[in-house]
């Protein structure tokens, strides 16, 4: 019961952040790179960061609620993950001086939470 309580919570909260998140991108994306450069348009096109703000209060408070063996199980896949992400962006700058073409820093946080799930998804799997 409380456990999907918790879940009901993070999943509401996390949501209501993502949809945050995207309306000011697509704000941010519409109205901010044709403005002429300046503060304004520095502070429209960080505006996305108000939903990723909620996104990491929404982790934080689900990391609260849940009970220990949880927050072990999640920190140590977000251990692995980030391990995982330092490896294969280590990996690919080295690959960058070969020639290959530069990425995005999104990419980075992309792999930290692909990276993440995966690992999740493998460790429940084998704790079967």
């Amino acid at each position: 019961m409380h456990e999907k309580r918790v879940g009901r919570a993070y999943m509401r909260e996390m949501l209501g952040a993502l949809v945050l998140y995207t309306v000011l991108l697509m704000a941010a994306i519409r109205w901010g790179r044709p403005m002429e450069e300046g503060p304004v348009r520095t502070l429209v096109l960080l505006s996305p960061m108000i939903g990723f703000g909620m996104a990491l209060w929404a982790i934080a408070r689900h990391f609260a609620r849940v009970d220990e063996y949880i927050r072990r199980f999640l920190l140590e896949s977000l251990a692995l993950g980030a391990g995982i992400t330092a490896g294969l962006t280590f990996t690919y700058g080295f690959l960058e001086t070969a020639g290959f073409p530069r990425l995005s820093m999104f990419t980075v946080w992309c792999v930290l939470c692909g990276s993440t799930g995966i690992i999740c998804v493998i460790r429940r799997w084998t704790e079967r």
